[in-house]
């Protein structure tokens, strides 16, 4: 327990500058959580962001943050693929960890980490955490409720369009150059189910439940993406259609694809919810109010429990919430709703289904939360 939290952050790229480092430089934010350091491998840009953001420390590696830099805990955003060796260093420097998505790429990674962490009395808040939205929480009691009649399938997913070429960040805007987006088209870790659609199975088995068995057909449709006059090459899978077996015949799809977009919906005998309507009608939930007096997608975000002042007009306002849930942790005040248990679940789904993808076969889980 803590007053104050010290916080690292590993990575200085589009989330980190977006997001989590404007959200936590806030001056509200001061009393239960302070940015002591930040690393990132590409020569300069850890200073660079040191100074935009007030930041005292600025180093190249994790492991000279880890050895130097007075922290009480970090946030992990590196890129996917290296996100359960920096969470290992992290533990086992004794530092508590939030991981932005996704917390690994594999179940067994996942659980290593969870095991490591609670081996040394360490705390692991792994993104994204959208059991923390009360419109998820509302579907789910309303599918309960019987409101849908009995629940027969649903649909979700995500795709990358050029959502990654076209990000600000990519053009040097910013202040600290072009970022390179190139590892999100690579493996391990590259793709839109680890990148995207973990949202939307983190949203799914939040109403629904953890799965029981997973079948997909998977590979690569883009195999080269034009960024910048440069071509990008692909060798992670980016169109995956998934089938997901919750029991009981109950089945949904779900779909991390090269482009698209279907919107979430669940299917009864008597209504359907689509997005946030119950048969054509806005769904009423917890600070439903609030949300349709913000901009666009913003007012998704600003009925999180940590969105308020400031913090609505800044961009990624769900990972500042997952951090502050840490933060919050740390302080004394927990467990948390957003889980690595949770997260483990999600990353052995997506694993399954390459695997499903590459046996032609069904995959059992083994993972609840």
């Amino acid at each position: 327990m803590t007053d104050v939290v010290r916080m690292g952050v590993v990575g200085a790229g589009t989330i980190a500058l977006r997001g989590i480092l404007p959200h936590l430089s806030q001056e509200d934010v001061r009393d239960r959580v302070r940015l002591r350091a930040v690393c990132d491998p590409v020569p300069g840009r850890a200073e660079a962001a040191a100074a935009r953001f007030g930041i005292p420390s600025a180093y190249s590696t994790l492991e000279e943050l880890l050895d130097e830099a007075e922290v009480d805990a970090v946030s992990i955003a590196s890129p996917i693929g290296l996100h359960h060796l920096h969470g290992k260093l992290a533990l086992e420097a004794g530092k508590h960890v939030h991981f932005n998505k996704t917390m690994t790429t594999t179940a067994a990674e996942a659980t290593e980490l969870i095991e490591l962490a609670a081996s040394k009395g360490l705390k692991i808040v792994a993104s994204p955490g959208e059991v923390l939205r009360p419109q998820n929480q509302q579907i789910k009691r309303l599918i309960e409720d019987g409101a849908l009649g009995t629940l027969s399938w649903a649909i979700c997913g995500s795709s990358f369009g050029t959502y990654h070429e076209d990000e600000p960040e990519r053009e040097g805007q910013g202040g600290i150059g072009q970022i390179d987006p190139s590892w999100y088209f690579r493996k391990p870790g590259g793709g839109p189910l680890y990148d995207m659609t973990v949202y939307n199975l983190h949203a799914l088995t939040t109403v629904l439940g953890p799965a029981r068995r997973v079948t997909a057909l998977s590979g690569v449709r883009i195999d080269e993406r034009p960024y910048q006059g440069r071509v990008l090459p692909t060798d992670a899978d980016d169109n995956t259609l998934m089938l997901l077996d919750f029991g009981e015949s109950l089945f949904a799809m779900v779909y991390g694809t090269a482009d698209g977009h279907v919107p979430t919906s669940y299917f009864g005998t008597t209504a359907t919810i689509t997005g946030l309507e119950l048969n054509g009608a806005p769904i009423q939930y917890t600070g439903w109010q609030i949300a349709a007096q913000a901009p666009g997608w913003d007012g998704q975000q600003w009925v999180l429990p940590h969105v308020v002042g400031p913090h609505r007009h800044i961009d990624e306002q769900h990972v500042y919430e997952d951090i502050m849930q840490l933060v919050d942790w740390v302080r004394g005040d927990g467990p948390r709703m957003v889980t690595a248990e949770h997260a483990r679940h999600v990353i052995e789904i997506i694993e399954c289904a390459y695997r499903s993808a590459e046996t032609g076969k069904v995959q059992e889980l083994a993972t609840a939360f």
